[in-house]
């Protein structure tokens, strides 16, 4: 028998690893039209619910957000998904996705943020798929290098003329068809 006096601070329950979730969600102009902005809030407090209710003592759903429109925001950094309250948003202003996708590679590539022990990431894009800059360029960069290259990506199109083709290059060489809001 050791000696070792007992500690119970050494009984430790592992912590949950952490599966990031990044949404991109588009909140431009285009998506005031048809609803879209509506199925584009509805579909995302749907995901958070699914998220919420998924959750085990083994893995813990995070959820980081970010908007683009008029701005590029990061609406809501990285938080366990069971504590996000969602506030339904607006549209307004151009779509600039390139903007958008480089700000995810910039959170996914630091370390502080994304720690290397949470499970690999995946990056869900909800637009109608009209980009108003240059984001083949970002889209390449994040598909194609560093960390952000291991992500897995999905994207779910909003609307009835949402853009099939821009979509599927989001998500080009996953394993994942186009999701549409209605069967989100």
């Amino acid at each position: 028998m050791s000696n070792t006096p007992f500690d119970p601070s050494k009984f430790t329950v592992p912590k949950a690893k952490p599966v990031p979730v990044i949404l991109l969600l588009d909140i431009s102009g285009s998506m005031e039209s048809e609803g879209k902005i509506r199925n584009l809030n509805d579909a995302v407090r749907d995901m958070l619910n699914v998220f919420q209710d998924t959750e085990s003592g083994e893995t813990e759903i995070w959820v980081s957000i970010i908007t683009f429109g008029a701005q590029v925001e990061l609406h809501q950094p990285l938080i366990s998904a069971g504590d996000i309250r969602w506030q339904d948003l607006s549209a307004g202003g151009m779509t600039p996705l390139g903007v958008a996708l480089k700000m995810a590679k910039a959170m996914i590539e630091d370390k502080d943020v994304l720690p290397s022990r949470a499970y690999r990431p995946t990056v869900v894009l909800v637009s109608d798929g009209q980009p108003s800059d240059d984001w083949e360029g970002p889209l390449n960069a994040f598909v194609n290098d560093g960390r952000s290259a291991k992500c897995d990506r999905m994207a779910m199109a909003i609307g009835a003329g949402a853009d099939e083709a821009v979509l599927g290059k989001f998500i080009a060489g996953t394993a994942n068809g186009l999701f549409y809001a209605e069967n989100a």
